[in-house]
């Protein structure tokens, strides 16, 4: 009998914004622009730290894993969500939806090592600078940015295993755009315990570490900043690490909201399309504003990307 439940949900239904077809229409258009945007302005941002030699460092190694890492996040879920705003076939395959959570999960995983990362090496570069190039040579950080994608790719094997081998038996609705781990294994009519430990492990492994590396990064980095007798240096240390701060701030503030507000107890309440929402910004706005946020708050980077937009002419 237990077989038989396991293998009785062949594809889930996913909700998105379902009866609100007026928002359906403004969220598709919305979305396709922020998606068009995401692409372009991490693409330019890779292309540039790889043919730019004033990029070859390791912020710039780190921030390239980033914006691939949001152009692979995005592409998970956006395409799929976009058909499904003009389909009104709204149905995803149990293989599909575990495709789709384990890449979402292990893009989601590495990014919050990569930003613990990226914090690190700027604590290393203001605190120890004359070090500097000792302690993050070209092995180091290149071992450390592999480490970051293997590491999520191996919690998200597990944590999308576990879920996918529950019994779903007949609820097949996800209330969401996607198939978001913790939406999926509210439709699982078997004990979740098990899931639930191993998802705090996760989340002390991949959300609260990386936070407190940053924390730790920026306390020791905001010291020495303060103990500095030059204004300008001051300004210019602050300039360096401005951008990275805004974007983990966005990045977690997101998380935090999103998962740790009150839940409503039914399951289809309208006024989850909050939550959905919420979580869409998580999932499209962020990655967008990450290669603005960079080009805009970082001279290299500009200087970087319009030299790549607007080539000089070779002298004759």
């Amino acid at each position: 009998m237990e077989r038989i439940n396991r293998t009785f949900v062949t594809e889930f239904l996913l909700l998105g914004l379902s009866g609100y077809p007026r928002l359906e229409i403004i969220f598709f258009v919305l979305i396709l622009v922020m998606y068009l945007v995401i692409l372009f302005g991490n693409s330019v941002l890779i292309i540039a730290s790889i043919f730019d030699s004033h990029l070859h460092t390791p912020m710039y190694f780190f921030l390239s894993n980033l914006s691939f890492l949001d152009i692979c996040y995005t592409t998970t879920s956006i395409p799929s969500t976009l058909v499904s705003f003009l389909s009104k076939k709204k149905t995803i395959s149990f293989m599909g939806c575990a495709t789709q959570m384990f890449l979402g999960f292990a893009m989601g995983s590495t990014e919050c090592l990569l930003l613990g990362m990226m914090a690190f090496d700027r604590y290393v570069a203001i605190c120890n600078p004359l070090r500097y190039p000792i302690i993050m040579n070209k092995t180091v950080y290149v071992l450390m940015a592999s480490g970051s994608w293997l590491s999520g790719g191996i919690n998200s094997v597990v944590q999308t295993a576990l879920a996918m081998q529950l019994p779903f038996c007949g609820n097949n609705v996800i209330n969401h755009f996607s198939c978001e781990i913790l939406a999926v294994l509210k439709l699982a009519c078997a004990d979740i315990s098990l899931n639930v430990i191993t998802m705090v492990v996760s989340n002390m492994a991949f959300l609260v570490l990386p936070l407190l590396v940053i924390f730790f990064s920026y306390l020791f980095i905001l010291y020495t900043i303060l103990r500095m007798n030059s204004a300008k240096g001051r300004r210019k240390a602050f300039s360096t690490c401005s951008a990275h701060l805004t974007v983990v701030i966005i990045f977690y503030g997101t998380i935090f909201f999103m998962y740790a507000k009150p839940k409503s107890k039914d399951p289809l309440d309208k006024l989850q399309a909050t939550d959905k929402l919420i979580s869409m910004f998580y999932g499209v706005v962020t990655p967008m504003l990450n290669p603005i946020i960079y080009s805009l708050r970082n001279k290299d980077v500009k200087a970087a990307v319009r030299n790549l937009l607007n080539p000089k002419p070779s002298p004759q």
